[in-house]
């Protein structure tokens, strides 16, 4: 698909929020910053003031998303419209936005990545939501004609956590204002007795230049390196709490799963 415009990269500062809710409550928040990126207009300027592809303190690699292919086979926008198309969504030929985290110092973990696929006139056609487990896997789903603040469901098929079972359903809810100054997005996990955990990723969202760039870094010098520490610290607190360990299970057989369709009584 051919994409093109006049956007730029974007950075947001923010929170991400997490509850476990049962057997034992467990909670955190913690301040974050991540990249909203328009990827066809990155790839159309060589990612402006972005590394792109390229060695920097802050940095976009291709090869962290998708299938993994480098830009000299279309990178992850090419993985991303052929992913598209192998589930009949022919018509997300608008720009394509990616919430992610970027490398810092040439290293990256992302648990969670939104592409925000638009059609040529500018609607919101579909988001694929890409998972990274810490046993370097990933897996998709891929939600179809999604409205922002309305509740978009997936069966969960792709093991995450030692502490929560490769069951039940995940509740997605999005929020984007039509300048892109903020984002939010809720993810929940329904496991086969109700609600488990409630998560929440949110951030202001500013031009990404030089001076927001250096601001992120030196606010937060070892953010990916933090990242994985709470990962393990929180891992850590759970076993303490003696919630059941779950064994990881083989990964599922589909990179892409979809999603369940809308529920049209769901408010923002």
């Amino acid at each position: 698909m051919a994409r093109s415009g006049a956007s730029t990269a974007l950075i947001g500062f923010g929170e991400v929020r997490h509850a476990r809710l049962k057997p034992r409550a467990n909670a955190f928040t913690y301040q974050t910053w991540f990249l909203m990126l328009p990827m066809g207009a990155l790839r159309g300027n060589g990612g402006g003031a972005l590394a792109f592809n390229r060695t920097g303190l802050i940095s976009f690699h291709d090869a962290d998303h998708g299938d993994g292919r480098g830009p000299e086979q279309g990178g992850a926008l090419a993985w991303l419209d052929e992913t598209l198309a192998a589930h009949g969504i022919h018509d997300a030929t608008g720009e394509a936005w990616l919430h992610c985290y970027p490398r810092v110092l040439g290293y990256t973990f992302k648990p969670v990545s939104f592409w925000y696929c638009h059609t040529a006139a500018g609607a919101l056609r579909a988001i694929v939501v890409e998972v990274n487990n810490t046993f370097g896997e990933r897996h998709c789903y891929l939600l179809d004609r999604p409205v922002y603040g309305m509740e978009m469901k997936a069966t969960k098929s792709f093991h995450v956590s030692p502490f929560c079972r490769v069951e039940g359903d995940y509740r997605f809810r999005f929020f984007v204002d039509e300048h892109r100054t903020r984002t939010v997005v809720r993810i929940d996990h329904d496991d086969d007795t109700g609600p488990l955990l409630e998560t929440s990723v949110s951030g202001r969202l500013e031009a990404f230049d030089t001076a927001s760039a250096r601001r992120a870094f030196w606010r937060y010098p070892l953010m990916t390196f933090g990242l994985i520490a709470r990962i393990h610290w929180q891992a850590a607190k759970l076993w303490w709490k003696r919630i059941p360990f779950v064994t990881k299970p083989a990964a599922p057989d589909h990179f892409v799963s979809r999603g369940i369709s809308p529920d049209s009584k769901a408010s923002p």
